[in-house]
């Protein structure tokens, strides 16, 4: 028997169905996957070219440095004066409003030189032009110093400082340069401001128009690139030049789409991609693990896992937001490695990794980061048994990406600089946050484990606690039972550990195989104490009420909402084996009666697991060695030997991952044990009188 044997084959119907899963989410990757002529390369001025040969595909034109284009841009807009409507006739209102005001309020008050003298000012205001406070602070702001007055069609050039505002046209009318005729006390009772207001409107048509004259003289670009041309080789300085260059094939690319050939050749090559990275998964889990295929909720959790990841750094790629370095990636290794095996964690972490980093750059240096990191956290996280377990691995995956991509950063600035201002100090804060939330992946544990049906480490030592209420009630009211469930689970974890198998998990199962013995714990032999109620049944019924404790205990999971992977060491620690004493005693005294054998046969299932085995043979061995005579290693291998060939024989094991090696393993381990249980002990000597 192999340990990994394929025990179904795989139908057609099973071909089918792979064969579209795949499809389907390679066609969903591709969908989300960015396109277009970007180049999604980083590059910085005075770092080496960390990439291949780049070849201009086409013409474009050189942009010139973003220094030079601000500063002839701004010596253009110099020349920029916005464009002002004056109101001329406002002017000649407000004046003769105030002449009317001056002869009805102010003639009794005040001398009449003052009226003909503020209806002059006035008109000389009105004439310059007010501007609105708003439209002069603005233009303040935009350091415009001048504006064009139009009247009539006709402009004026004036400087921003010789036009009145609202506040300064009043300091003007209530300031006189012949102070000792005309006095500043008595213009400031003339209740001028009211006669003050903008008569200069923003032309926004002549205005924009004007602008845009004075933008298309700027040239925007310096010389232009052939196609053919090589820009840059790789470990090539990135001179001002060549980031000009680089810059405006970028920026090109941006701006011209993607034909229809280019659109279909890329999309064609990112299908191809992802279709052999998914069929070199799923090859994978044919070749070594198809029994995870088997189960939908396990493939449903691989497949999330592998997915997932891969959609969300396309997500931060397109919008470019954050960076890719803050998404958890090791979640996947670290799920993978509690809830499955360590070469399922690595695998799937690979593809996942390839599958993000297409949309990467550089992705070389992704890469490695990330499949480190994904080591790292499957060589130290073994069981999650302890909350400190994932503290230590996310500390050891958190200082492994910083390793390694401090190695990229010496690797590169060891050809320019080393300087501390040329390192990419954002992507170690990136790095660091990314391990903080790794810690939040213990929080998520439970509800995948209700969701995908698994059981993690730490819940399997939580129901190992005998302080559990059914426990509890089992070492109470069944203590034979408690006591004959203690030493099988010590036995099963004992090979378990020996086989490599999974120990804790076949402990947690032994501790709960026989707690449908609660419902009537008198009748099992571990419990009684002199008196036996099977004397006064038939051996049908008394095999009937021993074999219901399978279905009662299944009874009591379903009460006390244990893990499935629980019930199945319950439903599956006798398989499909008999009530062999009173089996036997039924035939014997009545050899010629045809016998129905399903009264005497448990319902099973059969083992499925390399656990499920174990337990299978500590359960049977414990239980049968305790009616042995003598304990001597001669007794003890004989009756190991033989109670698990016969299990072997009659096919048990047939359906189950577990190698006669492994069987063999088991029972040296399980004599080995016995032997240390039932060891002879000294007779200690009487004191005499």
């Amino acid at each position: 028997m192999s340990r990994f044997n394929h025990y179904n084959r795989i139908t057609t119907r099973g071909y089918i169905y792979r064969t579209v899963s795949i499809i389907v989410a390679a066609v969903t990757l591709v969908f989300f996957m960015p396109r277009g002529r970007q180049m999604n390369l980083d590059f910085k001025k005075g770092n080496p070219w960390k990439y291949g040969n780049v070849i201009a595909r086409e013409n474009f034109p050189i942009l010139k440095a973003d220094e030079v284009l601000q500063a002839e841009q701004d010596s253009l807009r110099q020349l920029y004066r916005p464009i002002f409507e004056l109101n001329t006739e406002k002017g000649t209102l407000q004046a003769e409003a105030f002449l009317k005001y001056f002869d009805k309020e102010l003639h009794a008050t005040t001398p009449t030189t003052y009226r003909a003298y503020i209806a002059s000012r006035l008109r000389h205001v009105y004439q310059t032009g007010i501007l609105a406070s708003d439209d002069y602070n603005r233009l303040r702001t935009e350091n415009i110093s001048g504006i064009m007055v139009s009247v009539q069609n006709m402009g004026n050039t004036m400087a921003l400082g010789d036009v009145f505002t609202p506040r300064s046209a009043y300091e003007y009318l209530v300031t006189s340069t012949d102070s000792t005729r005309f006095q500043r006390s008595i213009l400031q009772r003339c209740n001028l401001s009211r006669f003050v207001e903008p008569n200069l409107t923003y032309d926004d048509t002549r205005s924009q128009s004007q602008f845009e004259n004075i933008e298309k003289q700027l040239v925007r670009y310096s010389g232009q690139v052939q196609a053919g041309q090589k820009i840059i080789g790789q470990g090539e300085i990135v001179t001002d030049e060549k980031f000009n260059i680089l810059r405006s094939m970028q920026a090109h690319m941006e701006e011209h789409k993607q034909s229809a050939s280019e659109r279909f050749s890329q999309m064609g090559g990112q299908l191809l991609y992802v279709l052999i990275l998914l069929t070199c998964l799923v090859v994978f889990f044919n070749q070594f693990r198809s029994d995870y295929l088997q189960r939908f909720r396990t493939c449903m959790l691989i497949s999330l896992l592998t997915l997932v990841f891969p959609l969300i750094t396309y997500a931060v790629v397109k919008n470019s937001f954050l960076s890719v370095y803050l998404i958890p990636y090791c979640l996947t290794p670290i799920f993978l490695r509690v809830f499955l095996d360590s070469r399922t964690a690595f695998i799937t972490h690979v593809v996942s990794i390839l599958l993000s980093a297409i949309c990467v750059s550089p992705a070389n240096e992704f890469i490695v980061v990330q499949l480190v990191a994904g080591m790292v956290a499957i060589y130290g996280l073994r069981q999650l048994s302890e909350r400190s377990e994932l503290f230590r691995a996310v500390l050891l995956v958190t200082a492994a990406s910083l390793l390694c991509h401090l190695c990229f950063e010496l690797i590169r600035m060891s050809v320019v600089s080393t300087e501390a201002e040329n390192y990419d100090y954002g992507t170690y804060i990136y790095i660091a946050m990314n391990g903080f939330l790794l810690l939040v992946s213990y929080l998520l544990l439970i509800p995948f484990e209700r969701l995908f049906k698994f059981t993690s480490a730490v819940t399997l030592i939580e129901l190992s606690n005998t302080n559990n209420e059914v426990l509890r009630r089992l070492s109470e009211e069944a203590p034979g039972t408690f006591q004959h469930s203690m030493q099988v689970a010590n036995l099963a974890a004992e090979v378990a550990n020996s086989l490599g198998a999974k120990s804790q998990l076949v402990r947690t199962g032994a501790l709960y195989h026989d707690i449908g013995k609660l419902e009537a714990p008198v009748f099992y032999t571990e419990n009684q104490n002199g008196k036996n109620p099977h004397d006064n049944l038939s051996y049908v019924k008394s095999a009937q009420i021993i074999i219901s404790h399978v279905k009662n205990g299944l009874q009591l999971a379903d009460k006390y909402q244990l893990p499935d992977v629980i019930r199945q060491f319950i439903a599956t620690h006798h398989g499909t084996s008999k009530a062999r004493y009173f089996y036997v005693k039924y035939k014997n005294e009545n050899p010629l009666l045809e016998i129905d054998e399903k009264f005497f046969t448990y319902p099973g299932p059969n083992p499925t697991t390399i656990e499920q085995a174990i337990l299978m043979m500590a359960d049977s061995v414990e239980a049968a060695s305790r009616s042995l005579p003598e304990y001597t290693e001669e007794s003890i291998g004989a009756l190991v030997n033989k109670i698990v060939d016969a299990q072997v024989s009659e096919g048990y094991f047939a359906h189950c991952p577990i190698t006669f090696q492994d069987i063999a393993t088991a029972k040296q381990v399980l004599i080995r044990k016995l032997m240390t249980i039932y060891h002879t002990r000294i007779s200690y000597p009487e004191l005499k009188n």
